[in-house]
């Protein structure tokens, strides 16, 4: 009797088949297609005698696959993925199974369920986190979508993806249509934030303080040791410490613009359709925009031929100072993303389990750190809880950190050094901590000039009023809705 594959991989790029290759080294049959059939030979003669199955057309690829199949196709995002469905899908029997684990947009995967459903068929759109070697030796994964279909992948998915230190998987169910690859565009976004205030860091170490690099991968490497342990500070005290052939510091040589496939703008456009301030996440997005200006920045830079004025204060103390500020600004983008989360779950109709998101990107993911079992602790607690720093542990540590975060937002602002992400942070918490905004002013003003009204303080919430402010203007208002 022909062997048959207990899964299907379509795309054998770098990520597709590090995944093939931790599927079948955890006992599972994979065969394997890929559009070019070199491609599927180079493959198969480098994990020659192992339990794969070339297939090189899609009908042989089905063929080869037990019932109910499942397919997992690891391509680039966009029309390809719907270039693949509309391809396997009648060559599939009702209840197979097609997983997207590509960075695709949420809506598209909303889009793609229920159209895979409408054929009979099932749909999971997961995110994969963890890079080159996270596919390899153990992912974080979000799978989302047909929930009927998670019982026949969870074998595979929690075999193949990263545990923690008590050995629980680092991936489970998270919900019905775009939930999964929403909570993979949310963990993208908090990347961006990540790595966005670890440069502003290392910029004012290196601008502002004036340490070698040598200095600064020894600071990092320190910082692993606290409360920062995490896979990002771990590779950036790497990354500054290695040397070029000539003995040199590589990163030194690395040009200063930086790419981005637009996952990080997707989070912020969804926070703006939202209405959730995600400020932090938004400027990193930005920073890497104004990096990308580079002939103009150099330009400018000759332009205003602005020096950075001379450190005159303690070192060491502003050092342990931008430790702090990391900290802190890492806990005020979590709130935001998880805060996004909160709301989009309103919005479609999604039970997401928190705690356990938290507990997906403990180990495996590019976001991974010791602090992730903070959140998941909070939401154990509180299972219901809105915002992360109404959480006792976290406003107890916010506290604590917020004088330091003070003193770097300062010295950055004071001595002209750029550190959005941890300016808007510090922000965000202000705005967030002020009982009165200005907004009542803000409101007059559009309320002047659009009769847009407005709600009292000695009234009900709800009710609104406008004002003939100029004496010859109308008493008619506009409707009044928030976008």
């Amino acid at each position: 009797m022909e062997r048959l594959a207990d899964i299907g991989m379509v795309g054998l790029a770098v990520m597709g088949s590090n995944l093939a290759r931790n599927m079948e080294s955890k006992g599972f049959t994979v065969a394997v297609y890929n559009r070019e059939p070199e491609m599927t030979d180079a493959f198969m003669e480098r994990e020659a005698g192992k339990n794969f199955l070339p297939a090189y057309d899609y009908e042989t690829l089905i063929s080869k696959i037990r019932s109910p199949r499942v397919v997992f196709m690891m391509i680039r995002a966009g029309s390809p993925v719907d270039q693949v469905i509309d391809a396997l899908l009648p060559l599939l029997s009702d209840g197979d199974i097609i997983v997207d684990g590509g960075n695709s947009n949420y809506e598209d995967t909303m889009r793609r369920t229920a159209y895979v459903e409408s054929k009979g068929k099932l749909f999971i759109g997961t995110g994969v986190s963890g890079g080159e070697e996270g596919a390899l030796l153990g992912p974080s994964m979000m799978p989302g979508g047909s929930p009927d279909a998670w019982e026949r992948v969870k074998p595979i998915f929690q075999a193949i993806c990263a545990k923690t230190d008590d050995g629980s998987p680092c991936c489970d169910w998270v919900g019905e249509n775009g939930a999964g690859h929403f909570v993979k565009m949310v963990h993208n976004g908090i990347e961006y934030g990540d790595m966005e205030l670890i440069c502003e860091a290392y910029q004012l170490m290196r601008t502002l303080l004036k340490l070698s690099d040598d200095e600064m991968a020894e600071i990092f490497k320190a910082w692993n040791q606290t409360e920062l342990d995490s896979y990002l500070i771990q590779i950036t005290g790497e990354i500054l410490g290695f040397k070029d052939e000539d003995g040199e510091p590589l990163v030194e040589k690395i040009l200063d613009t930086a790419g981005q496939k637009g996952t990080g703008k997707w989070t912020g456009i969804s926070a703006l359709n939202e209405g959730i301030p995600l400020t932090l996440i938004s400027e990193a997005v930005f920073a890497r925009c104004l990096s990308a200006m580079k002939e103009e920045r150099v330009e400018a830079a000759a332009l205003y031929n602005r020096t950075i004025p001379e450190f005159s204060g303690d070192k060491e103390a502003l050092i342990e100072d931008i430790r702090k500020a990391l900290y802190a600004s890492k806990i005020i983008s979590y709130t935001q993303g998880y805060s996004l989360m909160h709301s989009a779950a309103k919005t479609y109709g999604w039970n997401l389990n928190y705690g356990g998101i938290a507990l997906m990107w403990r180990g495996g993911c590019i976001i991974r750190s010791v602090f992730l079992g903070k959140i998941r602790d909070a939401f154990e607690k509180d299972p219901g809880l809105e915002n992360l720093l109404m959480d006792p542990y976290f406003k107890e540590t916010i506290e604590k950190l917020i004088p330091s975060f003070r003193r770097v937002a300062a010295a950055a602002v004071s001595y002209g050094v750029p550190a959005p992400a941890f300016t808007s942070a510090l922000s965000y918490f202000d705005g967030l901590t002020s009982e009165r905004l200005p907004a009542n002013l803000l409101q007059a003003q559009r309320d002047y000039f659009g009769a847009h009204t407005y709600e009292r303080l000695d009234a009900p919430r709800g009710q609104f009023f406008h004002t003939n402010w100029t004496g010859h203007g109308g008493d008619v208002s506009a409707t009044t809705y928030n976008a």
